[in-house]
């Protein structure tokens, strides 16, 4: 074998050993989703308000035809509100949930990178007990001395309430 055919290999390896995710910033805190759900990233934009919602939805947009409701990640996770600038972005996700398409987005303050993480290397979420909930974690990553929490897509475009209902029908079969 040659020297060519050996990193070949190696790098073939290496890929099949870790994930693609998009990194985005929420104030100080790096977060990343697989880069697999991220259907597009865009502009912050008004959207139309739904009555009788929950803070964090912000409201939907018209996305070529689709309906897809908007999330305010901070707001989501309790964090403290923060006034949108021109770096606000939204981060169209999808995944297939309970065998339907579920598209969502997700207003985060800016996108960072995207990152090869070795799946190795990916810590699970700490527990803190039950006064605080990691239940959208899916683990941390050291990414260049930058923790990562990255996020389980699932469960975060699982909306309260929606998805119960169909799963207590599903546990009685």
């Amino acid at each position: 074998m040659t020297q060519e055919t050996d990193t070949q290999e190696l790098e073939e390896t290496q890929l099949e050993n870790s994930m693609q995710f998009l990194s985005f910033t929420l104030g100080e805190e790096e977060y990343g989703v697989d880069i697999l759900s991220v259907q597009e990233i865009r502009s912050w934009e008004p959207v139309s308000r739904i009555p009788n919602v929950p803070s964090y939805e912000k409201g939907v947009v018209n996305l070529r035809g689709a309906i897809v409701p908007i999330i305010d990640l901070r707001e989501r996770f309790n964090l403290e509100h923060s006034e949108y600038t021109n770096l606000t972005v939204v981060v169209v996700l999808q995944t297939i949930l309970q065998g339907r398409s579920r598209t969502m987005g997700l207003v985060v303050d800016s996108v960072s990178d995207v990152n090869n993480i070795d799946l190795q290397s990916i810590q699970s979420a700490p527990d803190f007990g039950t006064k605080v909930s990691t239940e959208f974690i899916s683990g941390l990553a050291l990414v260049e001395e930058r923790m990562l929490i990255l996020l389980d897509v699932k469960k975060l475009l699982k909306l309260d309430g929606v998805d119960d209902a169909a799963e207590d029908d599903n546990d009685e079969s």
